[in-house]
Parts: C-alpha cells; structure tokens; sequence
C-alpha cells in the first residue's frame, strides 16, 4: 500500500471498514450502529488548516503516511481490538512521558548504551500520544525517530502485555498491523459464533495458502514460506500448520505447534512425535501440558510416544518406496554411516507422499532418535528445496526440475579428526579397537566383559557410559569399557570409548585388539590430550594378528617407545617432532591419519558427536596385579543429612 497520496489510504480504509461491518452480529447491538450503517470506521478528513494547526502546536511537520491519513479521516475507530479510537487532529497530543514509563523502559542508561535504547528514552518525552480510547494500550509516535523518507517510527506498549515497548517503522506500518490484527482475532471470534467471516481478502488469502503448498511440495519453499507467514498473520487456516512444518525441518522449534494437526487423527502419527521428541530434548517431563490431545485415545497414544521417545525406542515409519529408504537410511545410521543414510533418504526423496493435503514433507524424520540427528539445518534446506508427492520443481541450469546441488557430506575421512579436538571436549580423549573382517554385532563375543552377550539398543556415547554405571556393584581393578560401536569402513568394525575413566598404564595395559585378532588384524589406540593429569600428552597404538601383537608405539612427553617391527609410516621418530608441543597434538594427527590411510579406515565423527550407536561393555584394557601389587580404589557416594 502507498501511503504519499489520499488515493493511496482510501482504498484501504474502505477495505477494513466494510470487512468490519460485514463481520458484525446483526443482532447482537453495537456502539457503533452509524459505523455499521456507513460501513466507515473514520470519520470526515481533516482540513489543511487542522492538519497545519496541529504540527504548529507540536512544532513538527507531521510524518508523510500519518498526514495523508488524516486528510481521508480525522481519527479512527478499532484499529485492531484493543484501541478502539485514534486521535484526529483535535485530539492528539504530546506524551510527555505522562505516566513516568521512561524509568522502566529502558530503565537507566548503561555506560555504553545501544542506538535502540539511546531512542526509546527519549521517546516518552518527545512522542505524539494517538490513542484516546483503548484497554490500556499506549500509542505513540516519535517524532526523534524517523527514516529518510521522513516517516516516525510509531510504539505501542501495553501493561498487560508483560513486553517493551513494540516498534513498527511507521504510522502507516502500523495500521496495516492492526487490520491483520482485526483478520486475525474476527476470524477466531465468527468461529466461535458460529459464523463464516469471509471477504475478498480471506479468498484472496487462501487462494495464496494452497498456492503456496504447492510451490513448497515443488521445492519453492522458500517463496512458500513468506506467503505462509502473510497468510498466518491474518490468522488463516492453515497457514500455520504448513509453515511450521517448514520452520521445523529448518532447524527452528520456538512456537512450532503444527496448529492443530498434531491432533488431527490423520496427521498425528507424523506430527505428534515431533512436538514430544522436542519435549522430551528440553525438558525431560513426562508432562503433556502443552501438547494438543483432543481425546482419552490420543492422550494414550501420546503418553506410549512419550515412553518411546525417552527410552530412544521410537521409530519413524513412511509408506511405499520412501518408507523402505527410511528402513535402510535407519540400518545406515545405526552402525554410523550418517552420510549413506543422508544419501539414501535424499535419493527417495521425490518418492514421498503426504498423509493429506497439509502435509508438506517427511517432518516426522525429526523425531526418530537415529535419523533425527540427521535432519541438519542445511539438510533441511536441501531436503524441502527438492520436488515430492509427483510434483516437478523449478527450471535450473540442467533439465526442467533438476534437484539442488547436494549439501556436503558431514564425516571427514579417515582418523586424524581425533587430533583436532580441543581440550575438556568428548573426544578430546578416546580409545579404540579395530577389528577386520567381522560385523560390528560380533564384537561383544570377541572383546565383551564377562556376562556381556550382546549390544544395547541405539544410545548416544554418554548415554551408553552412562548406562554402564551400576553393572558391576563390586569394586575392583578391572578396566572395562563403555563403548559404541559401528563400521569403520569396507570390511572394518570399531569399538571407541570416549573420556575413558582410566589412565593409560602401559606397564598394565592388555590391548583388547590381540585378543580379537585371532585369524584377523586388530588395532588398539589410546589417545589423551596434553593439559595436565595422569594420562595427559599420551597416545598409543598397537597392532596385532592371529593372536600376536606385531608392532606397537607409545609416546608420553619426549618419551618413544616402540616394539616390534614398526612401518615407516607409523614411526613415531618420525611423526613426533622433538620442537613440537604435545598440546598441539601434531605427532598424533600424523600418527592418526598415516594409520587410516594404511588400513582404509575411518571413525564417523558425526555420528559419535550427534548420534547414536549399539554399545557394550570391553574385556579389562588392563592385566591382574601380579604378586606383590595392590591397588586401592575409591568410591564416592553422596552424604544424605
């Protein structure tokens, strides 16, 4: 709308006036019977000399889009629902910081304060006051804070809103506010009556709601969201529900409520996990407060989602061919290969078919503890940028609904990445087995601790230690660790405990790798970072085969040790410089990625960060006491009063 001329505000006050007066009861009796008569919630327009009388008595030209406003009509009648007369030009006045709200907001001025606060406390003083009837609701514009065209940046504050002061850039701003306002609330009200509201601008509104599902499901989602957002903000049905989907898939979850189709029996089973899973990840309540259940059943249902969702044990289930991607990508994802089930979902992708016409995409990925942590912000991206349910995308610089560029894959290769991590990180400390030849699900026959006979379900690293706790009530010397487990490329398993609880003790240390190396290769590393402690600025590796270890290196400090006959590649004489800092972990980034590169080895660094993986507790890392040794261990329980 442009508001420089009177031809440019006519049209819209005339809109709003008579969708106002369309929308009220006819018998339900108004103040404003002649409004509704005249279908014109203003009144005659303010001469030039009223208009020149009133920047004389404020010493201020009026703001362009407040001038023009006033010469179609002299004040206004409900601009939104809770100011229900605007001055005119007899009845505005300066505020004059009339109520002392200065001391609060923004309250006293700090040493260095920003533009924004320097602004709004001088506002109080300098501002035109507008609103003559209202509940409460301060309207006031700045004449300190303007733009280049000369328009007043225009605030409204209200003591029952429990928020500063809102801005909007101008008179004209927030006028077309308040008619969204007006949508928004009549919409709510005409329902509750048991009426329709509906005009040329509702039409018009949900014509560009179904356009745009259809611009999202061809991959224009971001044309889509910007028209979902308008639509929303006039408060049609709908709108919200569509955008939500696309805000969750972009990694956003403030205010995500899907609007009412987490309810709806045909979009629950999709939509419900969703808002659970987001439960469960901040808060860990058991609580429902919040989340729509319209019936005892749905109730049921969401307390057994809940369990599931806590216990990791939830699993997203699609139909048809994207269905069967989503089995795969989970098989994938669970030993993970994080990447390949990026891949394999993407690949499916145009494959997907919604439950209903307000179902946008696969949204229910987010809460599958396996594929969730997969659903990045520029997966996510990538993910509604391609075409689905049959529809064609846009033309690009390839063949009419080429797919986007793939985002890139999230694993680096091989081992060196450990080196990387900075000190008091997960991983900034680790140790690992490497076993060829086998499936990861065989490694708890070859290195389990005693009574292990198996793998946990799915759990993230520190959920796996975690569980490990309390497994063994006696104390004793034995080393076990907590590990997850998954492939670490063609023909290779790992098992890697990360921060483990030990410190590296090479007179005592038994590398679980020779015991799994019978009729195979097997490789042990230990590896901590400088800083201080017992176990800090160590690393270790040992490789072993058919039972026997062949080769092996220590480094602590300046220290090399080395037994057996170690490759080239790996000598740490080589690898370690002498000059280096061990804090700068530089020998073992060498050591590491010369490792991988000899063996066609990797570790998924994205899946041992942000996902998860089966566990099971290792055989002891270290050896008995032998005659004449001891050990002493300490147990620390809380002091209950």
């Amino acid at each position: 709308m442009t508001t420089e001329t009177v031809d440019g505000w006519r049209p819209f006050l005339e809109r709003w006036s008579g969708e106002w007066a369309d929308a009220q009861a006819p018998d339900a009796g108004s103040a404003d019977e002649e409004a509704v008569r005249a279908r014109w919630l203003g009144f005659p327009p303010a001469s030039e000399e009223r208009i020149r009388a009133l920047e004389e008595r404020i010493g201020h030209r009026l703001p362009p889009s407040y001038r023009t406003f006033l010469a179609v009509t002299d004040g206004w009648r409900h601009a939104g629902a809770f100011v229900w007369l605007l001055a005119g030009t007899e009845r505005a006045r300066p505020h004059e910081d009339a109520s002392g709200l200065s001391e609060y907001f923004p309250g006293e001025l700090e040493d260095d304060p920003t533009p924004e606060d320097e602004l709004l406390a001088g506002m109080w003083h300098r501002a035109l006051e507008l609103q003559v009837e209202s509940d409460a609701v301060y309207v006031l514009l700045d004449p300190g804070d303007t733009d280049d065209a000369g328009e007043w940046a225009l605030y409204t504050w209200a003591p029952w809103h429990a928020e500063p002061p809102e801005r909007y850039a101008s008179f004209c701003a927030f006028m077309e506010a308040m008619y969204r306002e007006f949508h928004r609330l009549q919409g709510d009200r005409s329902l509750r009556e048991g009426r329709e509201f509906v005009n040329a601008t509702t039409r018009a509104l949900d014509a560009s709601v179904e356009t745009a599902r259809l611009d999202a499901l061809s991959g224009r989602y971001e044309e889509a969201a910007a028209v979902l957002v308008d639509a929303a903000a006039y408060g049609r049905p709908r709108a919200k529900g569509l955008h939500d989907q696309i805000r969750r898939l972009l990694g956003e979850t403030y205010l995500v409520s899907f609007d009412g189709l987490a309810s709806d029996p045909l979009y629950a089973p999709e939509l419900l996990p969703v808002l659970l899973a987001e439960r469960v990840r901040t808060q860990r309540s058991s609580a429902l407060v919040g989340i729509p259940v319209a019936t005892r059943t749905t109730r049921e249902t969401a307390q057994d989602l809940l369990r599931q969702l806590s216990e990791g044990t939830f699993r997203y289930v699609a139909d048809g061919p994207f269905g069967e991607a989503v089995e795969q990508a989970r098989e994938q994802a669970r030993w993970g290969d994080t990447d390949a089930a990026w891949h394999t979902l993407r690949t499916a992708l145009p494959e997907w078919r919604p439950l209903g016409p307000d179902h946008l995409a696969p949204v229910g990925l987010c809460a599958d503890p396996l594929l969730g942590p997969l659903i990045t912000r520029e997966r996510g991206r990538e993910l509604l940028a391609i075409p689905r349910a049959g529809r064609a995308g846009r033309a690009g610089a390839g063949q009419p609904g080429e797919p986007p560029a793939p985002t890139a894959d999230l694993d680096p290769p091989g081992l060196a990445w450990l080196a990387d991590q900075g000190p008091g990180t997960f991983l900034s400390s680790y140790r690992f087995v490497l076993v060829e030849g086998v499936e990861p699900d065989a490694l708890p026959g070859l290195i389990g601790a005693e009574g292990v006979t198996g793998l946990k379900d799915p759990a993230t690293p520190w959920e796996a230690r975690l569980g490990s706790r309390g497994v063994r009530q006696d104390v004793t010397w034995e080393d076990e660790a907590a590990t997850v487990v998954g492939r670490a490329g063609p023909g290779w398993s790992f098992a890697l405990e990360p921060r483990p609880g030990a410190h590296l003790d090479e007179r005592r240390l038994v590398p679980p790798g020779s015991v799994a190396s019978r009729g195979r290769r097997a490789v042990t590393v230990w590896g901590a970072a400088g800083g201080g402690g017992l176990s800090s600025g160590v690393f270790h590796l040992s490789v072993a085969e058919d039972g026997e270890e062949r080769y092996a290196i220590t480094v602590r400090g300046a220290t090399r040790t080395k037994r057996g006959p170690v490759p080239y590649d790996l000598d740490p004489d080589r690898l370690f410089a002498a000059d280096e800092s061990p804090e700068d972990r530089l020998g073992e980034r060498r050591t590491l990625e010369a490792l991988g590169d000899r063996l066609g080895v990797r570790l998924p660094r994205f899946a041992l960060e942000h996902g998860r993986l089966h566990s099971f507790r290792t055989r002891p890392w270290n050896r008995a006491p032998g005659p004449g040794e001891g050990y002493v261990t300490f147990r620390m329980t809380p002091l209950r009063p």
